[in-house]
């Protein structure tokens, strides 16, 4: 039976140009039940005499309203229902979510169109693929504007926070500005904590990201896995297209090198199939509605602390690296960029620069580091034979 929520929604879907068919499943009822709520312009009125009254029944239009959002998972809306007083047993709520699953089902769904320069969307995608002879998982960051569909992505090792950070930036200076917002995945390197119903807690780092580009940062609810759909079938579209055309990889730096030119050649010239434009004339009227790169680029290496042991050397991802010996037995900053590279601070005063090696290269060595080190280790105190004369220990 249709509720007075549920005929304003049929309005609303209508008003979208949703099918009737569609709106039913949706709704999880009969398209005979649309057609006549559309005839009497309103819900039916009163309820059936013999209707079972059930615990539910009051917070239905919220567990309507939460399906509507995408969220099906029946012990993540009960848990929603009890902080609100429901005090029934889990299988009412199952069984009223059950008849409605088509609604979970139907491609029948909105497509969210933003307006240029208003957002971009991220995501990660991972394939298998040969570098250097050998298998290897390759992760990318995908980036898309959510009005030209014009897209970046950027090849990884992994995808934490600082190679996210990194991808987004990277996207920024591939399209020469900056969207008014910014729609991440919930990963725990963005996202501290995102209940349904409460606002998003940010990693404090991608805050000051956010800061420092201008851009307003924005997560997907969960369980809302088309919210980014436009990014999503981005990570489709590369795997199915860029990999498939290049196979084989010398390295990272030389499959960055490949997407670049792929991604001006191919990806920018496609026509969507969604808009009907080539991808590279439609942001032409995105472009100028982007906001301006910052004059600095905002620095995406790690950033930790070491002690620096009394031999003058710290430890750093299963190997040894120099400093000068003055900072022994005191507590140092490294940076760790993101292509390899480690430099060492005291306060804000760099002290030592490394290539980082593998174990197998052995450690990183300055002479000049430990100079003073070794005078004072070497240094000899001189006496007279006189002495050991004294004593008998002379010939």
């Amino acid at each position: 039976m249709l509720k007075k929520e549920d005929w304003m929604d049929i309005r609303e879907q209508l008003e979208k140009g949703f099918y009737q068919k569609d709106i039913a499943n949706r709704l999880g009822v009969h398209p005979k039940t649309v057609s006549r709520a559309l005839a009497r312009q309103g819900a039916p009125l009163g309820v059936r005499p013999n209707a079972h009254k059930s615990k539910l029944d009051e917070f239905k239009p919220f567990v309507d309203e939460l399906l509507r959002e995408g969220v099906w998972n029946a012990k993540v809306i009960l848990m929603e229902c009890r902080e609100r007083g429901y005090t029934g047993s889990y299988s009412v709520v199952r069984d009223y979510i059950h008849p409605k699953r088509p609604m979970r089902e139907s491609k029948a769904t909105v497509r969210y169109e933003t307006e240029p320069g208003h957002q971009m969307q991220n995501d990660w995608g991972a394939v298998t693929v040969q570098v250097s002879g050998s298998p290897r998982k390759v992760h990318f960051t995908v980036n898309t504007l959510g009005y030209s569909r014009r897209f970046h992505f950027w090849c990884a090792q992994k995808e934490d926070a600082e190679h996210t950070y990194e991808g987004i930036i990277r996207a920024f200076e591939y399209f020469g500005g900056v969207p008014r917002e910014v729609l991440v995945d919930n990963q725990k390197s963005l996202v501290i904590h995102h209940h349904i119903r409460d606002a998003v807690h940010f990693n404090e780092r991608f805050l000051d990201l956010a800061g420092h580009y201008g851009f307003t940062p924005r997560a997907c609810r969960p369980y809302r896995a088309r919210t980014k759909g436009k990014d999503e079938r981005m990570v489709g579209y590369i795997k199915g297209n860029f990999f498939v055309r290049y196979r084989r990889f010398d390295g990272f730096e030389h499959m960055n090198l490949l997407a670049q030119q792929w991604l001006k050649e191919e990806a920018d010239q496609r026509i969507h199939g969604t808009v009907k434009e080539v991808v590279a004339q439609r942001f032409l009227r995105e472009a100028p509605t982007l906001g301006a790169l910052p004059a600095a680029r905002y620095d995406t290496a790690y950033r930790e602390q070491r002690m620096v042991h009394w031999d003058g050397y710290i430890d750093v991802q299963g190997n040894r690296y120099s400093v000068p010996s003055f900072l022994c037995g005191k507590q140092v900053t490294v940076r760790i960029s993101l292509d390899g590279r480690l430099a060492v601070y005291a306060g804000d005063i760099k002290v030592a620069d490394h290539v980082l090696r593998s174990a197998r290269e052995g450690w990183g060595t300055v002479a000049d580091h430990h100079h003073a080190l070794w005078q004072h280790t070497f240094q000899v105190q001189r006496r007279d034979l006189s002495v050991y004369e004294e004593v008998g220990l002379c010939s």
